[in-house]
């Protein structure tokens, strides 16, 4: 293991100062390049996609519970795995409490093509409350590039798609994959990937988790 240098409180400032010019600049950045995707297009959902959860059958419309978007978490777990991948359990390891995702108007739910009787016993594992849903008897994943053609066969990637709902319309704002996930999983990082950003209409300020009136 290499450690870094050893130097003085002053050197060390010094360091410190130049290098939070450049992470300024880095978010900063990161400032502009959340504002051209919040204008990204988007472009409508027409195919009657049903999910199978909980409560039974559901539709995309049925994963928003009424809220104005949703984030889906394309969760590697394919029909023929015993278990989910576990990269993409820990990224669902680092989703804080959906509350505040709900308070801003965006409900999150995970998607995989696992029949839901292999994913009900997996959630109970891991002890996730967050919303899970198999898509195994529709083209979601395929549609929205989660599940692709590798060869013969099919081969399951991670990622996040974002969607925004106008009354019974559903459309498809934005996805990512893979990489592209790296340092995603907070609050702000997933509001900070939808087309209301992290102020959505019927927003408010943070509060503690058991304190929004919904």
């Amino acid at each position: 293991m290499s450690f870094p240098e050893i130097v003085s409180r002053e050197q060390w400032r010094a360091a410190r100062e130049e290098l939070l010019r450049k992470e300024e600049a880095v978010r900063r950045a990161r400032e502009v390049l959340g504002a051209e995707r919040r204008r990204l297009p988007m472009v409508e959902v027409d195919p009657e996609y049903v999910f199978e959860g909980g409560d039974g059958k559901a539709t995309l419309l049925d994963l928003f519970e009424g809220r104005a978007q949703l984030v889906v978490h394309h969760f590697m777990f394919a029909p023929e795995w015993e278990a989910g991948c576990p990269c993409c359990a820990a990224f669902l390891d680092q989703v804080g409490h959906l509350a505040h995702l709900r308070a801003r108007n965006t409900s999150f739910a995970a998607v995989s093509r696992a029949p839901f009787t292999r994913i009900l016993p997996f959630k109970a594992r891991m002890g996730w409350a967050v919303p899970w849903y198999s898509s195994s008897h529709s083209d979601f994943n395929r549609d929205f590039e989660a599940t692709v053609e590798s060869g013969d066969d099919l081969a399951e990637r991670p990622g996040l798609s974002c969607f925004l709902r106008d009354h019974d319309r559903v459309f498809h704002h934005y996805s990512v994959y893979e990489g592209g996930l790296d340092g995603l999983g907070t609050t702000s990082a997933l509001l900070d990937l939808t087309a209301l950003g992290r102020s959505p209409a019927g927003s408010d300020r943070l509060r503690l988790h058991d304190e929004y009136d919904f």
